[in-house]
Order: C-alpha cells, then structure tokens, then sequence
C-alpha cells in the first residue's frame, strides 16, 4: 500500500482529487516553451474545458489561452513562479467549444527533497458568473449614482417651473405633487427592469390605465424599451399630457377619449420614435393667461434632453400632438 502525507493512501488522496469540484493540474516545472507540460487533469478539469484527458496530457495550459486572455495576470503568474512562489490570479480562458470563461487558480510548487521544484499544481474554479454579476453590480451603482444626480436635477427644475405657472398654493400642491408621483412610477418600472429600460406602452399605461373607463383610452403600438435618459423625460410629457387632458381635454368631460399610436421610423441617421397623441370630444380650446409647465416641457425640456421634434395643434375636436424622438441605435 502506497502511503503518502502522514500515512494516509496514496489512493484516498487522488480519489479525493478526483471527486473535487475543482479543476486540478499537475505539470512539470520548466516555465520556458513548450513547458510546462501537463502530466494529469482531474475530471473536473475535463468537465470544465470539454477536453478529454488524452486530449491535454502532454500539451501546455497555455492551449487555453486566446485573442481575449490579458497578458497582465499571465505576466504576474510567471514572476511568482520563476521566484518559487505560489500565485493566485484569474484569467478568460477558452473551452474545446470556443466559448470563454473566465477562472481563478491557485498554482502552488512541490519540491523534492532538497528543495528543488519538480512540478506545479494548479486548481482552478470557475468564476464566470460571480465575475459577471460582480461587473453587473459596479454597473448598476455607476448608474444610479448618475441617475440620482439627475434626478435631484429634474425635481429642482420642476420645483422651479411648478412655482412660476402656480397661482395659488392649492395649485402649486396638486401639480408638484403629481409630477414627482409620476417621476417615482418611471423610476420604478426602470429599477424593476434587469436592463434598466421601461417600455413605452409601460409608461402610458402608468398615466392613463387609471381613466380608461368605457374604452376611453386607446393604445396602439410596438413594444419598445426607452433608456431611462429618454424614459424619464418622455414620462413627464405623457403626465402632463393626462393632466391637461383631465383638466382642459378629451377626459375633462363624457364621450371625451384619447388616443395613443406610436411606431418606429428609419432614419438616416438612426431609428424615430413616433409617437402621436390625438383627443376626441373635448371642449372648445380657451386662450390661456399664461403658458403653463406642460406647454414648456413640451416645446423645451422634451425637445432639449430628447432631441424630441413636436408638432402641436389644437382641433375643433381636442388637442394633437406628434411627436418623434431618436433612437439610440442597438
């Protein structure tokens, strides 16, 4: 019976390397090419890789490596070894398939009895989802820290745009109030979503769902994802929109109804968002004695964060707005 580290079977100590989760290899120690040369792969290695064990013995690991393996950790690795240290690092390595991933080892030296390294062990784990979700989460607080900042912009600016169209404070209370409402609803349904987007339809439905009694809304279009630069904005102008609509349009009354068609339009510079809002069985337009925040996100603050173009006429019928937003390109 073959005994090895404090008398333990030789047998118990390769039928534990073989049972193990990690990739393990075991090569000899020249560093300089073609070494070093793997002399054994435990299955879970195989499993990882795809290789067949006859595929790998006698090759070099650096078979793994391709066009998108960085140069910087097998540099490192290479000065801890040629030092007789052990190493620990990741890398993006390729599978008999072509596809990548990405995997952490910890290489470590054995030595004979005079000190001398003989071989090289290496076990490694895959870390291609940790890694990915760990560059998922540094994305998603670079975003909210940038969206926060905006955030804090746009209630500032409404803030000030609510102040100035306010005659009284009851006034200045409703409409504040409904706009940072509708600002928090567009914000959930971008924070719910992986990709952080909010679909088009999503925010209308936000807006309008609550006064479609009898089918007075209509709603006709693709499904689209706006990114949360052009969801935000163009959530203001759909809540101004039902608002004015509620007060002065096509809900203010019985019979009144809105209708919502949008589409995707080719450009040469990229895809439009094409959107029109058309109102039925509204009451004659009156001038107005002052031009209010809708009319102004409308004609500005849309056309400025969006690069909105906005056609807007007043019918016998009710209000028509056409609006077209570009795109960014997939």
């Amino acid at each position: 019976m073959d005994e090895g580290l404090n008398g333990i079977d030789l047998r118990l100590l390769l039928a534990a390397v073989e049972a193990t989760g990690e990739a393990v290899l075991i090569t000899t120690a020249v560093l300089d090419e073609p070494g070093p040369v793997i002399l054994y792969a435990n299955p879970a290695f195989v499993r990882l890789t795809g290789y067949a064990p006859d595929e790998v013995v006698g090759r070099s690991p650096r078979f793994l490596q391709g066009p998108e393996t960085e140069r910087a950790p097998l540099d490192a690795a290479r000065k801890s070894l040629l030092a007789g240290e052990a190493f620990q690092g990741e890398a993006l390595n390729y599978r008999k398939d072509g596809s990548t991933y990405r995997v952490e080892w910890l290489i470590t030296p054995v030595c004979d009895a005079e000190g001398r390294i003989t071989n090289w062990v290496s076990a490694q784990r895959d870390v291609t989802q940790r890694r990915a979700f760990e560059d998922r989460q540094a994305l998603m607080v670079r975003e909210l820290h940038h969206r926060v900042k905006n955030t804090l912009a746009t209630v500032q600016a409404v803030l000030n745009a609510t102040m100035r169209s306010s005659v009284t404070m009851e006034e200045f209370a409703r409409a504040f109030g409904g706009r940072i409402l509708s600002l928090a609803r567009t914000h959930a349904l971008i924070t719910e979503d992986q990709a952080q987007v909010a679909s088009f339809e999503g925010l209308l439905r936000a807006e309008l769902d609550p006064y479609d009694e009898g089918g007075r809304v209509t709603l006709s279009g693709p499904g689209l994802n706006l990114p949360s630069e052009l969801a935000v904005p163009v959530s203001m102008a759909l809540h101004e929109l039902t608002t004015n609509a509620l007060r002065h349009g096509g809900l203010s009354r019985p019979g009144g109804s809105v209708e919502v068609t949008w589409g995707i339009e080719d450009g040469p510079e990229g895809p439009w968002l094409a959107w029109a809002w058309t109102e039925h069985g509204a009451p004659p337009p009156t001038l107005p004695s002052r031009t209010g925040f809708g009319t102004r996100l409308l004609n500005k603050i849309l056309t400025a964060q969006t690069a909105a173009e906005v056609d807007a006429c007043h019918q016998a019928d009710g209000l028509q707005i056409g609006v077209r937003i570009p795109l960014p390109r997939a």
